[in-house]
């Protein structure tokens, strides 16, 4: 009988753990459950004798996955997979998978709800802004910029994007890309943030992106926020005083914020994109199914690190 860990800090909700225990005893996997766990060391021992794993933000670093001894398959439940050495899991023969576009639309539906609370002054009773009419930038095109423009199109906003790899498939669907990223923040009233915390794209919100940025406009990154050059944005909140910066992440400078930009920044307490009950079982239920697939029919369709 395999054995399949969810190992999770924050954990599935119940009804997403009934539907991924259903899917696994079909197949007559054990499941086994490791959740709000406190040491690694719980995560050492865990993962000892299990043959796949369900993770959402865990961290499975080097250490993790050497004491995964028979490990065969890592699924991160969501996009960002940042959290998984895959450089270790490759050398090991671990396949790792995350799960594209089942926390999109929650994402998408956050960044506008950060746009919004940005533009209307934090709701802090001063006079704020509306959306329609505005022009919203997207920074990058995967499945959460996608919906994030499905929702702004239908509020009437002006929608632009830059990207490297779907210029295509972006006009296709009425977007206009812009030339370069330096065009994209030039031309936005918001800029919304969409690329991963890896290669290039590693701080490439620098200074010299950012100064292109018009007085009054809001960044909102729900992305990573190693995208982001810290010390690049204080300067340019410093030289334009109408710049707002909104995200789920909290960043490092965060005391800086504190005390230079009363009023013009937020940050939730946790990463908050896919907290939603609809985007925890969809993500939980894919996650599964890849595991299926990948003992049943040796399918790897979403394996992210580069196989031996």
């Amino acid at each position: 009988m395999r054995k399949i860990l969810i190992a999770t800090e924050k954990p599935f909700a119940p009804v997403a753990i009934k539907k991924i225990s259903k899917i696994f005893d079909k197949e007559n996997y054990e499941l086994v459950m490791l959740e709000r766990y406190a040491s690694k060391q719980e995560l050492l021992d865990a993962v000892a004798d299990a043959e796949a794993a369900i993770i959402r933000s865990d961290k499975f670093d080097e250490e993790v996955l050497e004491a995964g001894k028979k490990l065969k398959i890592v699924v991160r439940a969501g996009a960002g997979y940042d959290n998984v050495d895959l450089e270790a899991a490759t050398k090991r023969n671990i396949v790792v998978m995350n799960t594209p576009g089942q926390n999109a639309n929650a994402v998408a539906e956050l960044a506008i709800g950060l746009a919004i609370f940005g533009l209307r002054e934090l709701y802090s009773g001063k006079p704020g802004g509306e959306m329609r009419g505005r022009t919203l930038g997207l920074h990058g095109f995967g499945y959460v910029a996608r919906n994030v423009f499905r929702i702004a199109r239908a509020m009437g906003m002006k929608v632009i994007v830059y990207t490297q790899y779907s210029k295509g498939a972006a006009a296709a669907i009425g977007l206009k890309v812009t030339n370069s990223l330096e065009q994209l923040y030039e031309k936005s009233d918001i800029v919304s943030i969409h690329v991963p915390a890896r290669g290039v794209h590693i701080k490439s919100v620098s200074y010299d992106i950012l100064k292109h940025l018009k007085d009054g406009s809001i960044i909102v990154n729900t992305a990573r926020k190693e995208v982001i050059n810290e010390p690049d944005l204080i300067k340019i909140m410093e030289e334009k005083p109408g710049i707002k910066y909104m995200s789920d992440l909290t960043p490092d400078a965060e005391a800086e914020f504190v005390e230079k930009f009363p009023g013009r920044y937020f940050f939730t307490p946790k990463k908050a994109g896919a907290q939603t009950a609809e985007a925890n079982l969809n993500a939980g239920v894919a996650a599964a199914e890849q595991i299926v697939g990948y003992f049943e029919n040796n399918d790897a369709t979403h394996q992210v690190n580069k196989p031996k």
